[in-house]
C-alpha cells in the first residue's frame, strides 16, 4: 500500500484543512467524470480517495501514525502487555476473568464482569468513512454512484436531490463487520460538490450569468439557457440591460417542504470581439445615443 501522505502530496505534520485542500484539488483533476476512459486517472483517483478516507478521519490518522493500522486501514499486530504474556503461563490467575474472582464476591461485581464479557463478544463494527465527489448538476437532481473500496469491493450510493458540499450520508450496516451479535458499523460518505462554471447556488435558487448580443438585448428574442435538468429556451424582452434578471420557475434546487426553487438568469451584454465598422458608424451617427447619460439620466 502506498503512503497516504505521499499520495495526497502533504507532509506528515499537515493540518486537517491542508489535507482536505490537497484532496479536493486532486479529486477535481482526477475524477472519472472529468476523465472519461482514462484508466490511469481512475486508478489514481481511487488511491487518492483511500488516502483521504484514512487521513481525513482524525482517529484513523492517529492510529496509522502510531502503527496500529496500515495504509489500507488493516489492523497491525499489537504490542503485548502483562496479561498477554501471562497467557503463556498456564495457571496464571489473570489469564481470564476468573483471576478477578476475588473482586466478585457479590452480585454487583459479577454483573459488571458478565456485561464486560458480553460487550467484548458482541462488539459493534467500526464506522468507515469515505469521500465522494459529484458534479453540481448531480447535487441538484440526485444520482447513483459507486465507490470502490480499499479491499476491491464496491459500495452503491444513492445521492438524494439537493445535496450540499460537505454534507454526510450515512449508510446503515455498510461499515466494518462486528463481533457476535454486535452487527456491522455504518458507512459515512462525505460529499464534495465539484464547481460548475455555468451555475452558482443561492439557497434553493440557481444563478446563471447569460451572455447576450447587443441585438438580442435591444430587439429581444429567444435564446438557449442551461439548467441543471437540461437546456431550455428563454425569451429575452426587448430593451434589456446588462444585469436584468429573468426567472425560470421550478428550475432550481429542491425545497425541504417540497417543490423546487427557481433559476435566476442574469443578462450580460457582450459586444463582438473584433471591431465592427458598421456598428462603429451607426453609433457615431446615433445622436440620441450620444445624448443618453446612463449614469445620470437623459439630457434634454
Amino acid at each position: 500500500m502506498q503512503d497516504p501522505y505521499q499520495v495526497l502530496g502533504v507532509v506528515r505534520t499537515a493540518s486537517l484543512d491542508e489535507i482536505k485542500k490537497a484532496y479536493r484539488g486532486l479529486a477535481k483533476r482526477l475524477h472519472p467524470d472529468l476523465n472519461p476512459g482514462d484508466k490511469a486517472a481512475e486508478e489514481k483517483f481511487k488511491d487518492v480517495s483511500v488516502a483521504y478516507g484514512l487521513l481525513g478521519d482524525p482517529e484513523k490518522r492517529k492510529r496509522f501514525d502510531a502503527g496500529e493500522i496500515d495504509a489500507g486501514g488493516v489492523e497491525q499486530p499489537k504490542r503485548r502487555f502483562y496479561r498477554d504474556f501471562a497467557a503463556d503461563n498456564h495457571g496464571n490467575p489473570y489469564t481470564s476473568d476468573a483471576g478477578y474472582a476475588d473482586f466478585a464476591d457479590n452480585d454487583v461485581f459479577a454483573e459488571i464482569l458478565r456485561r464486560g464479557r458480553e460487550a467484548r463478544a458482541n462488539q459493534r463494527g467500526e464506522d468507515l468513512r469515505y469521500g465522494l465527489s459529484i458534479r453540481f448538476v448531480e447535487s441538484v437532481t440526485g444520482t447513483e454512484k459507486r465507490i470502490t473500496l480499499p479491499d476491491g469491493g464496491t459500495l452503491d450510493v444513492t445521492i438524494p436531490p439537493g445535496m450540499l458540499d460537505g454534507q454526510m450520508l450515512r449508510l446503515k450496516s455498510k461499515g466494518a463487520p462486528g463481533r457476535g451479535a454486535g452487527g456491522p458499523g455504518d458507512a459515512l460518505i462525505q460529499i464534495e460538490v465539484l464547481p460548475d462554471p455555468r451555475f452558482r447556488l443561492d439557497g434553493v435558487n440557481v444563478i446563471v450569468e447569460l451572455p447576450v448580443s447587443l441585438s438580442e438585448a435591444v430587439l429581444g428574442g429567444e435564446v438557449r439557457v442551461p439548467t441543471p435538468t437540461g437546456d431550455v429556451m428563454l425569451t429575452i424582452p426587448g430593451h434589456s440591460n446588462s444585469g436584468t434578471t429573468l426567472r425560470l420557475k421550478g428550475k432550481g434546487a429542491p425545497r425541504r417542504e417540497g417543490g423546487f426553487g427557481d433559476e435566476l438568469v442574469k443578462l450580460k451584454i457582450v459586444l463582438p470581439k473584433s471591431p465592427d465598422p458598421d456598428l462603429d458608424a451607426f453609433v457615431s451617427q446615433w445622436e440620441k445615443g450620444k445624448a443618453h447619460d446612463p449614469r445620470g439620466g437623459e439630457s434634454s
